[in-house]
């Protein structure tokens, strides 16, 4: 096993360096040519790593190969693109919208870790281990820190970083699903802090994460999810809803949910050009409101590839194909989520057809 996993590893170049003291590189596959993220730990949990190869979680970086040698971890992990939390923060650009948007999601990664019987615990949550990647979703990076759960085991050696580690990390008990609970409290204060958000209820939301006692804390993250998500259903004291707050960032178009100049002007032509184009539409024998109707569905159509393939409402939700962290069954998936939605517009359009015009 071991020297299959070499091979593998050695088909990866280095081209850049990214932590020179952490070891972490991007890397190149010399046949394919895709970039990866190669990272060299000597502290690790190798059962973690390796559930995580064989298990990939989404929402965090698939494991793509490891090579375990003089007691060092080599790894090759898919490759994100974007920008860490924390730089977000200190740049001042994430918006309350992103805070109710990215604590679901990292309590969703942590669901699926925390089922595993015994729970996976991250135990190094923070700003700079979570990657927001080009469509403004959330990744968890660095398990370095993780273990499984025991009940008789106590943390005998900090392994997380001071600030978001909970104090049975220090060595007052075991690490459980509440350790990762405490983190998520701290990062949440430290989001919240960043927009200058002090509503009553998420101050509740936090001291309760972060409470010295474990058995105080939310006794899952689906329990702390739920909170977040009743609250951003309320107004808050400052007059602001998380929801309305959100607007522009859960309907925005594709192309426009980034705020990215470039892309939002690329998308304006697109969006201008497609209704330009179905609006001049001439096709043979259709003439006036029947006319108007084609014109209307054509142009149904074009949006509707473009909503399923950049996952507009998060749309892909209702094909698991398209969850897949397989790329070529990821984007299998796509494709068949696209065929259906048009098989269902056309068949929309023989139907209002047959109703309206059927000669």
């Amino acid at each position: 096993m071991d020297l299959s996993h070499r091979l593998a590893v050695s088909y990866y170049k280095t081209i850049a360096t990214i932590n020179e003291p952490h070891h972490i590189y991007l890397v190149q596959h010399i046949e394919t040519q895709k970039l990866y993220i190669k990272k060299i730990l000597d502290v690790y949990n190798i059962a973690v790593y390796e559930y995580l190869y064989k298990n990939p979680v989404m929402g965090i970086p698939r494991i793509i190969e490891y090579l375990e040698e003089d007691n060092r971890l080599i790894l090759i992990e898919e490759y994100i693109s974007g920008c860490s939390l924390q730089d977000k923060i200190d740049e001042g650009k994430l918006s309350l919208t992103d805070i109710f948007c990215y604590m679901p999601e990292l309590c969703d990664i942590l669901e699926s870790l925390h089922a595993h019987s015994p729970a996976i615990i991250h135990r190094d949550i923070k700003p700079s281990n979570i990657i927001i990647t080009n469509y403004n979703k959330a990744v968890l990076l660095d398990f370095n820190a993780a273990k499984y759960y025991s009940e008789q085991e106590k943390d005998t050696v900090l392994l997380g970083t001071q600030g978001y580690a909970a104090p049975e990390q220090y060595g007052f008990g075991a690490s459980s699903p509440q350790t990762d609970i405490y983190s998520l409290g701290i990062l949440l204060k430290e989001m919240t802090a960043s927009v200058n958000y002090s509503d009553k209820r998420i101050q509740t939301i936090i001291q309760k994460c972060t409470q010295v006692d474990p058995s105080g804390r939310y006794q899952d993250v689906r329990e702390l999810r739920n909170e977040l998500s009743h609250l951003s259903k309320l107004p808050s004291e400052t007059g602001l809803s998380a929801t309305a707050s959100s607007g522009f960032q859960k309907y925005a178009l594709p192309g426009f949910r980034t705020k990215t100049p470039w892309k939002m002007f690329l998308s304006f032509l697109c969006y201008l050009f497609l209704t330009w184009l179905c609006l001049t539409l001439e096709i043979k024998n259709t003439y006036g409101a029947h006319l108007w109707v084609e014109r209307i569905y054509v142009f149904a159509i074009f949006l509707s590839i473009i909503f399923c393939s950049f996952n507009y409402l998060d749309v892909q939700r209702f094909l698991p194909f398209c969850r897949s962290r397989n790329k070529v069954v990821h984007y299998l998936g796509i494709l068949l989520l696209n065929i259906a939605v048009i098989f269902c517009l056309l068949l929309m359009l023989c139907i209002t057809e047959s109703i309206w015009f059927s000669t």
